[in-house]
This record gives structure tokens, C-alpha cells and sequence, in this order.
């Protein structure tokens, strides 16, 4: 028995490693009009070591042919193949080196399985604006089938396609309910009317319908300034209306003017592009403008033109754009219900000529206008105007701005930094150019920092343009920063760097004032001590007698005292080159005045110099007089040359005393002395050091002598 088992065991390994391969399923056969009939079936994998037999059996069941194949697919030809009518059978068997599998028996109906050849389309004709009359034929010879078609149209301009079946015997279709003037692009595919297998589509073939009359136009204008004599440029524009067909090939257009109270019609024909450019006086015109080709011309597109100084209608309250991807929007509001026909322009900002960029289109019906952000450049500002049109009149525009794509600006903007103090400091910027923000500026963000230390930031409205920072530390070096913000992002400008005060300039002013007034304080006590000592307080500050007190009044008489006062004496002391005016002199004046002098030399040769120099020391008050001179000389050597009348100038008293005799009257020194005298008199006195405190208070006196006087009295004297 153990012998027998092991005997078997590799009998039944063998058997259980078997695979045979898989049977062919799902088989599915096409004829190929004149030229094979195919077979497919499933597994449609390729294994390599399995091979496929195919027996096919036609003219209902009479004949046969079988082909052999290792893919999932088989074709039979020429002679195995007939042409419908006819019903054939096809069987697929499997085989590997494990052993074999066949397919179950299908059978085919040649009628159901045929399938022709693409169509050729011969021509397309335009019958009218709106018909095209196709001609086609089957590439196979197909007169005894009843053929199924189907037309396939669209515009050239358009990936939306339009089919049409119908039945044709024919090999005719007349294509309706088209547009006039338009390109269509146009294919064909057709199958027997039993078969399930539709041929593939032809070759696409183009045609053109035929155009029709114009349609009237969209007319717009531009106007510019009047000159000096109120003469204006005037833009015509004009074009196809907004989603009007093309349906006309356009030779050239008409345009007639005339001014609004005038029947001077001035007309200009064949203009072949959509602009004309009119000078007109400032009074207003109506303008039409016409479209012709070789079947006729437009209906008449007329705008009125107002006049340089007319006010218009304004109903547009408020209006604003927003993007709602993939378009840019604009809607706006009107006041006056009858106005249903707008005109929008927009061109962008950095344009310098509006004549040349401008874009314009008209709206009707609604409040609203898109357009695709395509058709506009991004980050550039366009200007976007909307006139109401009411009649042949047009409003007021409405004006705002709008970006299809807005950027990060260009740059940041330029700071620097203002008023800094010991922990503010003020950040200053400025706008960004219009040219490179890219985009509305919504906000701003200032960024600082303290060297070493943690970043704040604040951000204020588009509108501002600097920012106080606060809290900040003495003595540290800040680092500032501003970004300009737009939708799509910020920017950011050039770093700058700044260092808080030390002190501020309230505390610089305390400070100086706490100094200055601490000086003063010291000084005046200083003064205050130093004035309370005598002898310091003689040397600063010593008494200077009143010349109007002095005694000398009383030394030369009552007659002298009476003839001078204090106000006289001042005046004179004030005005050194002033002498004073002659008077009349009483005849004993000589005789008084030669006792009075010579009692007023000897107290002044003894007693002057000691009153002056105690007076310095600090002693008691003394009281100076006046002299012509301090002599220190006995009386009789002075009075022997002394003269009757002398001057003496206040600066210079304490240094003249023979000097003043040299400036006596000239007929009184040219007499001859008495011959008791000696013929060369001593010096009168010794130089005295003068009082300084006297220099500025002596009086001068002038002596006169009266001219009655006898000559026997001058000799004497």
C-alpha cells in the first residue's frame, strides 16, 4: 500500500498543478463593407503560450473557414467572406499545454453587423442667407441599402456642434434656419437602416452663407476742448452692435451732419474705417453715420452732439466695480426711470491720448456691465465712464476706477523718521506712484523693532501717511519698516534706522534753569555779604558829592551866588566847547571877585589834597568845590599871572594850572607886570593828582570882564 501511494503521488501533484486556459467570452464580430469581417472576444490578455482556433461557417452554414491566432482578435478575408444577406457562426477555442477550451457558438446576421466608410461630402452651396444645399455620396456602392444619415454644423468660430439626422436616397440635404453672412463648418455620417454600426464622420467641409442688408450701428463720440473760437475736434466711432451677427461683407460707410438749427447738411461718403474725426463750431449737431454693401444700405445710427456750454441730464446716483472671476462687473443706480440705453468707455490711466485707447460699448435694458478680465491688461488702472443715453441726448458720465488683476506694488513706499524725542518718534511716508502700485493701496503696515528686541507692527488706513510710534526707550536704536498693501499683497520699503534722545528739551531747559537760577541766587548773596563790610562797600560803591550843594558860593560872594545856579552849572559841566552867553557886569565885579579868589586859592592849596584822599579812605563825607585849577603854591606867585576870565573844561581840571592862564583875553596878558614883580614869575603850583570822582562834576565858570572897567584898574590887577 506504501508503495502504491508513493507511486501515485506524483500523478496527483501533476494534476493539480494543471491550468487550462480561459474560455473565450463575450465575442463580438463587424463586416467591414467589401473588405473582412472581424472578430474579437475576452480574456484579452496575452499569456504567450495560448493559442486560439476560429472556425467560421456562412452562406448559411454551407461553407467554412477556420484560422488560427494567438491574440483575442481575428480577421477573415477575402474568400471567407460574403456580402450580406447572409448568417454566419463563429466558434473561438483556447489551448495551452494543459489542455483545451472552446467557446460557445454565436451567430451573426451580416445585414446587423455591417459598417461602411466615412462619406465623401462634393459640395456646399448657399442657397439664400440662411440655406446651405449639401452634396454627398458613400464611398461604397450602396443603391440597394436604405440609408440613415446624420449632419453634424457649428460656426467656425464656435466648439459647439448642432446635429441633424434624416433619411436620404438621394445623396442630397438641404441645411435650413442658418445666419446670414456666417462660416459653418459642416460633417457627414450615414449606416444602413439595418445596420447598428454607424460609418465614421467625413471630412469636414466649409461654407458661407449669403449676406443680407446692414443692420444699423452703434454710434459714440469723443469730444475734445473748444479753442479760442470755439471750435472743437469731434471722434466719431462706430462699429457692429454687441452681439449683433455679422451678416453682411461692409463696403464702407456714409456720414451726414448739419447743425441743429440749420438745414446746411454736410454729407461724407465711402469712409472705410470705424473712426472719422469732425471739426465743429461750439453750437450743437446731429450726426448719423450709415453702413452699405452690394445689397443695400444700413438704417441711419444719429447721436446728437450738444453744445460747448449745455447742460446735460445727470441720473446715475452711484455706481461701483467688483471682480467676481472670471469677469470684472459694474453696476450702477439711476434716478430717472426713462433712461434704458447706456454707453460705457473705458480706457486705462497712464493713457495720454484718450482718442487713441479708448474702448467703449453699449448696454441696454439693464443697470450692469461685465467683461471678461481676459480683455483687460492686469495691474493697470482703467478709468470706466457710464453715459445715460435718453433719445438722441447724452447725460453726465459717472466715472470710477477698477483693476481686472491687481499685484504686488512694485516697490514699498519711501520713509523717514520726524520728531524724535526720548520715546516717540513720528514715521513719515509717501504715496506709492500710480504706475507701479498694481493695485489699490488698502492699508499700510509699520513694522519696528528695538535692537535686540521683539517686532511690532501697526497697520493704519490707505489715507494715512505717517504714524506716531509711542512707548518707546531712551537711548535705543529702533529699525522701522512700512508695507503698502494691496489685494494681492504688500510691499515692503526701505529700512531706516533711528536712535531715541537722551534727554528732552523740557529737561534741558529745567536743567538750565535750575543752574542759571542756583548763579544768581549765589551772586546776589555773595553781593549782599560783600555790602554789609564799610571798606568794601567804599571801594564799590563811593559817594560823589552834588556840585549844586557846594560851598563855593559862599567863598566868592553873594553877588556870584545870585548870578549862578545848579541847573546852569550842570549844563555847562554837560557841553565842554559851550561858553556861556555875556551878561552885564556890576563895576565893583573886579574888586569882589580879586579878594574872594585869593581866599578861595589858600583854602584849596591847604586843604584839597587831604580832603580827597580821606574822602577815597573811607572817612567822612567831604565836600569838593569847583576851581579853575588846585594850586599848591603861595598865593601871591598865583595871582600875580593868574587872569581876570578863564575857562576850564571839566575833563581836564585836575591837570591845568598854568595852562588856564595861557587862555585869558589876549589885551589883558600883553601888559606890561609892575616893576615890583620879577620879570620871570615861579611856576604857579605843582602838579595835584586828580580825584577821579570829581571828573565828571565840575562846573565850568567863565569870568567876564565888563568893558567899562578904567585902565588904571587892569594895571593894578
Amino acid at each position: 500500500m506504501q508503495t502504491l501511494a508513493l507511486w501515485m503521488l506524483p500523478l496527483l501533484c501533476k494534476f493539480s498543478l494543471a491550468v487550462l486556459p480561459a474560455k473565450p467570452e463575450n465575442i463580438s464580430c463587424v463586416l467591414y463593407f467589401g473588405r473582412s469581417l472581424t472578430c474579437t472576444w475576452s480574456p484579452e490578455e496575452e499569456t504567450g503560450d495560448t493559442n486560439y482556433t476560429v472556425r467560421m461557417t456562412y452562406s448559411f452554414g454551407k461553407s467554412s473557414c477556420t484560422n488560427h491566432t494567438t491574440k483575442a482578435s481575428h480577421s477573415f478575408l477575402r474568400p471567407c467572406i460574403v456580402l450580406p444577406p447572409d448568417i454566419c457562426t463563429v466558434e473561438v477555442e483556447a489551448q495551452n499545454g494543459d489542455g483545451k477550451v472552446k467557446s460557445d457558438i454565436t451567430s451573426w446576421n451580416l445585414d446587423h453587423i455591417l459598417k461602411t466608410e466615412p462619406p465623401i461630402i462634393l459640395s456646399v452651396n448657399p442657397i439664400s442667407n440662411q440655406m446651405f444645399q449639401i452634396w454627398w455620396k458613400p464611398l461604397e456602392r450602396l443603391r440597394l441599402y436604405h440609408l440613415r444619415c446624420t449632419l453634424r454644423f457649428r460656426t467656425v468660430n464656435s466648439t459647439h456642434w448642432t446635429e441633424v439626422d434624416f433619411e436620404d436616397h438621394d445623396l442630397v440635404y438641404n441645411l435650413t434656419g442658418l445666419r446670414a453672412f456666417t462660416e459653418y463648418v459642416i460633417a457627414l455620417r450615414f449606416r444602413t437602416s439595418e445596420s447598428r454600426f454607424w460609418s465614421n464622420w467625413s471630412k469636414e467641409k466649409t461654407g458661407m452663407t449669403m449676406e443680407e442688408v446692414p443692420h444699423i450701428l452703434d454710434l459714440w463720440r469723443v469730444l475734445g476742448p473748444a479753442d479760442v473760437n470755439g471750435v472743437r475736434k469731434v471722434l466719431l466711432l462706430w462699429k457692429k452692435a454687441k452681439g449683433a451677427p455679422v451678416l453682411e461683407r461692409t463696403l464702407g460707410y456714409n456720414i451726414q451732419y448739419f447743425p441743429e438749427n440749420s438745414t446746411n447738411l454736410t454729407e461724407i461718403n465711402n469712409v472705410t474705417k470705424q473712426r472719422y474725426e469732425l471739426l465743429l463750431t461750439g453750437q450743437a449737431h446731429c450726426v448719423s453715420v450709415t453702413s452699405f454693401n452690394s445689397l443695400g444700405k444700413s438704417q441711419e445710427a444719429i447721436l446728437r452732439i450738444p453744445a460747448v456750454h449745455e447742460e446735460t441730464i445727470q441720473c446715475i446716483e452711484s455706481m461701483q466695480a467688483y471682480l467676481a472671476e472670471p469677469l470684472l462687473v459694474l453696476e450702477w443706480e439711476s434716478s430717472i426711470p426713462e433712461v434704458d440705453t447706456w454707453m460705457v468707455e473705458w480706457l486705462p490711466e497712464t493713457t495720454e491720448s484718450k482718442f487713441s485707447a479708448l474702448s467703449w460699448e453699449s448696454v441696454s435694458q439693464v443697470t450692469n456691465w461685465t467683461i471678461e478680465q481676459e480683455k483687460l491688461q492686469p495691474s493697470i488702472c482703467y478709468n470706466i465712464s457710464v453715459y445715460p443715453v435718453l433719445g438722441q441726448q447724452v447725460g453726465q458720465p459717472y466715472t470710477v476706477q477698477a483693476y481686472a488683476k491687481e499685484e504686488v506694488p512694485v516697490r514699498g513706499p519711501e520713509t523717514r523718521v520726524e520728531n524724535i524725542g526720548l520715546k516717540t518718534a513720528t514715521i513719515v511716508w509717501q504715496e506709492i506712484p500710480k504706475n507701479i502700485r498694481n493695485g489699490f493701496i488698502n492699508s499700510y503696515t509699520v513694522f519696528y523693532q528695538a535692537e535686540g528686541g521683539k517686532e511690532f507692527s501697526k497697520t493704519v488706513n490707505s489715507h494715512v501717511l505717517q504714524y506716531d510710534l509711542e512707548s518707546l526707550t531712551r537711548r535705543t536704536s529702533y529699525t522701522v519698516w512700512v508695507v503698502a498693501n494691496t489685494g494681492a499683497g504688500g510691499a515692503r520699503g526701505e529700512t531706516i534706522n533711528f536712535r531715541t534722545s537722551s534727554i528732552s528739551v523740557l529737561e534741558i531747559i529745567l536743567l538750565t534753569s535750575l543752574v542759571g537760577g542756583g548763579l544768581l541766587l549765589l551772586s546776589i548773596f555773595t553781593v549782599t555779604s560783600g555790602l554789609k563790610k564799610p571798606k568794601l562797600t567804599g571801594l564799590c560803591c563811593p559817594a560823589v558829592p552834588n556840585p549844586a550843594e557846594s560851598s563855593l558860593a559862599t567863598w566868592i560872594g553873594d553877588n556870584f551866588k545870585g548870578r549862578s545856579s545848579p541847573k546852569e552849572s550842570e549844563n555847562s559841566g554837560n557841553t565842554e566847547d559851550r561858553a556861556l552867553k555875556p551878561c552885564s557886569v556890576p563895576a565893583d565885579l573886579i574888586d569882589k571877585l580879586v579878594v574872594n579868589f585869593e581866599n578861595f586859592l589858600e583854602v584849596v592849596c591847604t586843604e584839597e589834597a587831604k580832603k580827597g584822599q580821606e574822602s577815597i579812605l573811607g572817612g567822612e563825607t567831604n565836600e569838593y568845590v569847583t576851581s579853575p585849577s588846585r594850586p599848591d603854591c603861595p598865593l601871591g606867585e598865583s595871582f600875580k599871572e593868574s587872569p581876570v576870565l578863564t575857562e576850564v573844561a571839566p575833563g581836564d581840571i585836575h591837570n591845568q594850572c598854568l595852562g588856564m592862564t595861557e587862555e585869558t583875553y589876549t589885551e589883558f596878558n600883553e601888559q606890561p607886570l609892575s616893576s615890583d614883580h620879577s620879570p620871570e614869575p615861579e611856576p604857579l603850583c605843582e602838579e595835584q593828582a586828580p580825584n577821579p570822582y570829581l571828573k565828571n562834576s565840575v562846573t565850568t565858570r567863565e569870568f567876564l570882564v565888563h568893558g567899562n572897567i578904567p585902565e588904571h584898574s587892569k594895571r593894578e590887577i
